[in-house]
């Protein structure tokens, strides 16, 4: 099958690799050059495990393809997948310009019948919108020619983008033409033969699903990072908590972690869309407004550990940061909150020796204005002449250091940990003081 991607970025190069690897020709149009000639010459613009591998190869196989010509992706596909960002305006709502931007295009160019599918996140009614775009631009042309619009959001884990395409607990099509559903089962066949997950639906639900999850699972993130803060008050352990109601099937262990806050490109940005469709729908999400607040809160939760150990003034304090990324196995710094922790620390005064095994880079690109932030090629490297350790972000060489080495190297022997990654009586016993989230 043909089908054209619009937009080479996280979705958009994860969902083309995937298609193609099952036999289908696909040809992913980007605007920006730069990304397009990275891609052709082997590369590609982010970091996920076994993307580059599948990109590669069937880049060699001649399935998967990369232009910026527009007229040329339009001509392929007839399944066109828009995959281009949705930032937050100022309101939070989603800007949909590069979404009606792809449709247009494609309205002003497509000689045959083509199914628009929406692959980016986007609010309820925006499949109307893309319908009326591609229809205003067939009108200009005088033309008569049959398209269908479908919603088909996506699910993936940054880190494990390619499983979950490959394996997905459940696809989701938002589609009333028959050609439309019958093209979208044919595509998804090979992905759910051995359970057949996928779930029509009308393109609002399809599109409301999508912000529901993202909403759901930022809501148990900041339950649990409320009950952290309660736990430390009544002297109760929240990882103990965290073992007791997870072990509850209707509850369930998933998104259940305490820690310094959500970030990346979904969460943030969805509860923030959904607030605003809510409102603008006369029926405001009361319980999504206090969510993105506690998450807001809980970014400054490790800077507040910190203050209360050595005080407002951090001047004359050099602290090793463990982790930069959002969350493991990715190089996204987008909302992440090592950004608040780094900015806020650097504020009072301190200066900051930060690592990271992937992320380090893009965190150099977009903290190249924080001064007193320098960046260390490993986490031993990042502890020396240090007087404590902030971990962040929980990546798996974090797990199981040299504690010997590490106490060593740290002039306070003092470990502030933001993903609760050590037992707290193996710290003390290892000579460490210890301070982590919502452990007593």
């Amino acid at each position: 099958m043909k089908v054209t991607v619009v937009g080479t970025g996280y979705v958009g190069l994860v969902t083309g690799a995937c298609l193609s690897e099952m036999g289908n020709h696909v040809l992913c149009l980007d605007v920006d050059p730069e990304k397009i000639r990275v891609l052709k010459e082997g590369g590609i613009p982010i970091y996920e495990p076994g993307l580059l591998e599948m990109v590669q190869r069937n880049a060699a196989a001649g399935r998967l393809e990369f232009t910026t010509d527009i007229e040329q992706a339009v001509a392929h596909g007839t399944i066109q997948f828009i995959a281009v960002g949705t930032p937050p305006d100022e309101d939070g709502s989603a800007d949909l310009k590069y979404v009606l931007a792809a449709a247009r295009n494609i309205g002003r160019l497509m000689t045959d019948f083509k199914v628009v599918v929406d692959k980016s996140t986007v609010p309820v009614g925006t499949g109307d919108k893309v319908k009326a775009a591609v229809q205003d631009e067939l009108d200009k042309r005088g033309l008569k020619l049959d398209f269908a619009v479908a919603s088909n959001p996506e699910f993936l884990k940054e880190g494990a983008a390619v499983a979950d395409f490959m394996r997905p607990d459940r696809v989701v099509v938002g589609a009333e033409d028959e050609r439309a559903i019958l093209l979208m089962r044919a595509l998804y066949a090979p992905f759910v033969r051995n359970h057949d997950r996928m779930m029509l639906m009308d393109i609002r639900s399809a599109e409301f699903t999508k912000y529901a999850a993202n909403a759901m699972l930022a809501t148990r993130i900041s339950f649990m990072n409320e009950l952290a803060l309660v736990a430390e008050k009544l002297g109760a352990d929240i990882e103990l908590v965290r073992q007791g109601i997870g072990s509850d099937p209707r509850i369930g262990f998933h998104f259940l972690y305490a820690g310094c806050g959500y970030g990346g490109s979904c969460f943030p940005k969805d509860v923030k869309a959904l607030i605003k469709t809510a409102a603008d729908a006369g029926q405001p999400l009361q319980l999504l407004q206090s969510v993105e607040e506690v998450n807001d809160r809980q970014k400054l939760v490790l800077v507040d550990k910190i203050v209360k150990r050595y005080g407002a003034d951090l001047s004359g304090k050099t602290f090793a940061v463990w982790g930069l990324a959002f969350k493991p196995n990715t190089d996204d710094m987008r909302e992440a909150p090592s950004r608040v922790i780094i900015e806020e620390l650097v504020r009072r005064g301190a200066k900051l020796q930060a690592y990271d095994p992937v992320a380090a880079h893009e965190a150099q690109r977009v903290l190249e204005d924080v001064s007193g932030l320098s960046f260390a090629e490993s986490g031993p490297a990042a502890l020396e002449g240090a007087d404590a350790l902030v971990i962040v972000t929980e990546w798996k060489e974090f797990r199981t250091p040299d504690f010997d080495a590490l106490r060593n190297s740290l002039r306070d022997k003092t470990v502030f940990d933001g993903r609760n990654l050590y037992e707290p009586a193996l710290m003390k016993t290892l000579g460490l003081e210890y301070h982590a989230i919502g452990r007593a």
